[in-house]
């Protein structure tokens, strides 16, 4: 549902490492609507093309550029094309995940690539550009499954672990250039060919017991992420930095 953004992000350059599906559309999006030129990047040339058009529907500057964010020379030229083409940097998401939910080498280093170090890597690129703005700020997606100890998906919740205290280190580090720094923390969302919407049709019995965990009854949507993005974003949040706000609709309270 597209609900009136109370936010004015005209003027505003946004550039939403991983922005072509699910949470990372959805703030793209958001931030399209409330006027900032915004600049996206993923793997998936179709659904980047898809989203970057949709962005410009909003008569905003819109540029979508492919990059591999497990590649750190891929991350570098994209940060530098997206402040070309956006004329600078106010805001940088890193949205990415790796997915690696297994406990094998590949799904660590999937996770430790991508969740934990394209953060990194697009944050100290993006960094020169961000010192030059009026109300720079960095938002990481993190997951509440860095909050609680698990038995599935190791990598997956440690990765997003050090993402959250990543996010207070580097705040406190990048406090002195007025740059904020959080990290915002989703419960279980769900978006069309989304990890849940996958398993509300593979494994409902697993989809039913996370659900039934959620108080409000309900699994989220990425809109719901994109608001709590636009509001951490905003001079709203001007005093918040080192952070990790979870939005999960309760979901932590039961474990």
């Amino acid at each position: 549902m597209v609900m009136p953004t109370p936010f004015d992000f005209r003027d505003w350059r946004v550039v939403v490492a991983g922005g072509s599906r699910g949470i990372g559309r959805s703030i793209a999006l958001a931030f399209a609507q409330a006027g900032a030129a915004v600049s996206i990047c993923a793997r998936g040339e179709a659904a980047l093309e898809e989203t970057r058009q949709a962005i410009a529907g909003h008569d905003v500057v819109a540029h979508a550029q492919s990059c591999d964010l497990a590649d750190a020379e891929a991350i570098e030229s994209y940060v530098a094309s997206a402040a070309s083409a956006l004329g600078g940097i106010d805001v940088l998401v890193n949205n990415a995940s790796g997915y690696g939910f297994g406990d094998n080498d590949e799904a660590w280093l999937a996770d430790f690539n991508v969740d934990l170090m394209a953060a990194v890597r697009a944050s100290r690129a993006a960094q020169p550009h961000l010192a030059k703005s009026a109300h720079a700020c960095i938002l990481h997606t993190s997951s509440i499954a860095a909050l609680r100890p698990r038995p599935a998906g190791p990598s997956y919740a440690a990765m997003k672990a050090a993402l959250s205290h990543y996010t207070m280190s580097q705040a406190l580090a990048l406090a002195a250039q007025r740059i904020r720094v959080n990290a915002i923390a989703p419960g279980s969302i769900e978006f069309p060919d989304g990890m849940w919407d996958r398993c509300r049709h593979e494994d409902p019995a697993r989809y039913a017991a996370v659900l039934a965990k959620i108080p409000f009854g309900r699994y989220g949507t990425p809109e719901e992420v994109a608001h709590a993005a636009l509001f951490l974003a905003s001079p709203w949040a001007g005093w918040i930095t080192g952070q990790t706000l979870v939005v999960d609709g309760g979901q932590m309270l039961n474990g």
